[in-house]
């Protein structure tokens, strides 16, 4: 049996490859009346798969395109759930086989959960216009399918959370019911706390039109100079943590903030609430006028604060117009890459460089042409760095602590006294639906507890544990 599976060029791993459908029935129905037959089948196809996969996640061109990443794992999931159907009659024990295979390598390139939540974002950003209710569907399943197969799924949620912000508060959703059915599809895997948070942020953003019709109501009596402002007030537990970044607003912007934070700390009785503006996070709506010829701007609020320096300013270096503005050094460079270097020269750059000096010059472009009156100024995208991605990663660490040590309570409530490796097994079982802990971790986190006094080690036995109410 095994010399025929084994076979170089027509062997079981040569049909698996040339999708040979009819030839692998032959074969399924064949092996099957042989005692162990199908076990041997089952356990070479999930090698082949696991090799194959591998060879798909360790790909360093595919890793680059996070797109094609996800793309090729799906059309290899279709290729053999196709193959389970029509060949392997829905045998259990082969569907088993192929979910062990695409679980370990999926999971062998640290950096899955992002691809497939930058999968999801671009699909929900753009890659479903046009498509019916039904093929929307029919994508998000085959993607859960994959989040399915991923152990760390907390720092899949980290990631999304990220991606699911910048799409709500940038108006960048192509459907809020498609956004609302992915986040049905994650509950119903994960549970209410995995997506409490994501409901949040959706439900701030409802809340936030509501009070801005309050807020232009009572506005009018105020003065805005002229600006249509509109806020996003957010809770700081839903949305991703950003420190407040610094940018000297202009005055008329900051006479509006002061406007808006009177109205909503007072009058919509919101007393004792801190608002911290995310300076960052906005965009903002310009008139350029430009050799006879208006435009309309839609910029981000950092290009904002750029642009209006150039209304008293011929000329300014970076110098200048970082002192002026406050903007954090990266943050203003590819800003100002966007506004000199982009698609759209709004501002002239002394040097065709792609890299910005201290003393590197600017001036306002008035000869700018475009057959478009409202232009988009992409920023240039900011890939996660290094040490970003390190943050996010200790991030993730220091919620897994808390979880850790919030499960091995909950046990040990439930039991009052446990040993050692039963305890490890419980705890891993319970946290199993978020990520798999290691038991390193969860002994120190023991430790951590036993020192605060919350569970004790037995006296005749140290690899015993007994809870203190």
């Amino acid at each position: 049996m095994k010399t025929l599976v084994e076979m170089e060029n027509s062997g079981l791993e040569t049909m698996l490859r040339d999708d040979k459908v009819e030839d692998l029935h032959r074969m399924y129905q064949l092996f099957g009346r042989v005692e162990g037959g199908l076990t041997l089948m089952s356990s070479v196809m999930s090698n082949y798969v696991r090799e194959t996969g591998k060879a798909i996640v360790m790909d360093q061109e595919k890793a680059k395109e996070q797109g094609t990443f996800v793309q090729s794992l799906l059309q290899l999931k279709d290729k053999y759930d196709h193959l389970l159907d029509n060949a392997f009659n829905k045998d259990k024990t082969f569907q088993r086989s192929l979910n062990q295979a695409f679980e370990h390598f999926i999971n062998l390139n640290p950096k899955s959960p992002e691809y497939i939540s930058l999968f999801i974002d671009d699909k929900l950003k753009k890659g479903l216009k046009g498509l019916s209710e039904e093929e929307v569907e029919i994508t998000l399943d085959k993607v859960m399918m994959l989040f399915r197969f991923i152990q760390e799924k907390d720092v899949f949620e980290k990631y999304y959370k990220q991606h699911l912000a910048k799409r709500l508060l940038l108006g960048r959703s192509v459907s809020d019911d498609a956004e609302r059915n992915m986040i049905a599809k994650l509950k119903t895997e994960c549970g209410y706390q995995f997506t409490s948070k994501l409901e949040g942020m959706f439900t701030d953003m409802k809340l936030s039109t509501e009070t801005m019709e309050g807020f232009k109501s009572h506005a009018s009596e105020e003065s805005l100079n002229g600006i249509d402002l509109n806020v996003h007030v957010l809770t700081t537990g839903f949305w991703p943590t950003q420190s407040a970044s610094k940018c000297n607003l202009p005055t008329e912007i900051l006479q509006c903030c002061e406007t808006f934070e009177k109205f909503y700390i007072y009058i919509s009785n919101h007393n004792g609430r801190r608002l911290t503006w995310q300076t960052n996070m906005g965009t903002a709506e310009l008139r350029g006028f430009f050799s006879g010829r208006k435009h309309e701007l839609s910029v981000s609020t950092y290009q904002m604060c750029i642009l209006l320096l150039f209304n008293n300013n011929e000329t300014m270096t970076f110098k200048d117009i970082r002192e002026a503005t406050d903007i954090p050094i990266p943050d203003l460079k590819r800003n100002l890459l966007s506004l000199s270097m982009g698609k759209y020269k709004i501002l002239n750059k002394e040097s065709k460089e792609k890299s910005i000096t201290e003393e590197e010059t600017f001036s306002f472009n008035s000869k700018f042409k475009s057959k478009l009156y409202r232009v988009k100024i992409i920023t240039v995208s900011a890939r996660e760095t290094e040490p970003e991605a390190i943050e996010t990663r200790q991030k993730v660490d220091e919620d897994r602590k808390h979880q850790i040590e919030a499960a091995v309570v909950r046990v040990m409530k439930s039991r009052k006294t446990m040993e050692h490796n039963l305890l490890i097994a419980d705890v891993t079982k319970q946290l199993s639906s978020r990520f798999v802990p290691n038991p390193i971790i969860i002994k120190k986190r023991v430790e951590s507890l036993i020192e605060r006094e919350y569970l004790e080690r037995s006296k005749t036995d140290r690899k015993v544990y007994h809870y203190l109410a």
